[in-house]
């Protein structure tokens, strides 16, 4: 009969012990809110620094650049479109529609592909490669869009991205079919002969300029993205986002 109460004693011991857990994590919990917060906070500011920063020439030494992402560089030179890497697919990235088709089941979305160009900067003597932005799967053949392939020297402004890993359930890249899912800077360099350098363009800084609406990158839509994505709890350093802020559109 003594086993009884012993027994009766640590269950009341065993359910003081977890109702006290209750309090003390709820304590961690929002002590964790906080301090991820913070973090947020951090890094969009960081993001926020670099990505409005003022543009500066692209530097000779590759190793510099492993500090440089999501910074606007400018470079002259001139697009080598014989060589063209399609991204895909992708969607064109309209933070104004966006806002208007939240909670939608449904988008309008059209889907496509980013172009990716090589481009030999004259003044630094070494090939890069630049992402002139999105067209839409009927345009992905350069045939459709001659307009948008812009010929001779030109001065260009673009953000820093660096090499990305591949996700998991991201489909592995095909260079045979040049469907290219994430940015493996080796390997688009391989196939292209350029460097293992890697631009998004913003065209409004194209010189000579371009008729009205060619080739717009926007880089504080760019941001928006950016900001959106951390707000939403996600944070990476690359593409992460897979390249989901170019906001340009080829000509066609």
């Amino acid at each position: 009969m003594a086993e009884a109460p012993a027994t009766k004693t640590e269950d009341d011991s065993f359910l003081q012990w977890f109702l006290l857990l209750i309090p003390v994590t709820a304590f961690g919990l929002g002590t964790w809110q906080v301090q991820r917060r913070k973090w947020k906070l951090k890094l969009i500011a960081e993001l926020e620094s670099r990505v409005m920063a003022d543009p500066v020439p692209l530097p000779a030494d590759p190793i510099e650049l492993q500090n440089l992402e999501y910074r606007p560089v400018k470079v002259r030179g001139r697009f080598d479109h014989s060589k063209e890497l399609y991204m895909m697919p992708r969607t064109m990235v309209d933070p104004a529609r966006e806002a208007r088709e939240a909670g939608r089941i449904s988008s309008s979305t059209e889907s496509g592909a980013y172009v990716v160009t090589p481009f030999l900067c004259t003044d630094l003597g070494v090939t890069i490669l630049v992402n002139r932005g999105f067209v839409p799967r009927k345009k992905v053949n350069p045939e459709t869009r001659q307009k948008g392939q812009v010929e001779g020297e030109v001065d260009l402004v673009g953000m820093v991205r660096l090499t990305e890993t591949r996700k998991p359930f991201v489909p592995e890249n095909n260079p045979e079919r040049n469907h290219w899912h994430y940015r493996d800077l080796e390997a688009m360099a391989r196939v292209t002969g350029a460097d293992p350098i890697f631009i998004d363009a913003d065209f409004r800084m194209l010189k000579p300029a371009l008729p009205q609406n060619k080739y717009p990158c926007l880089f504080l839509a760019q941001l928006c993205c950016i900001l959106g994505y951390v707000l939403r709890g996600g944070a990476r350093h690359q593409e992460t986002l897979e390249g989901r802020w170019v906001m340009g559109q080829v000509t066609t």
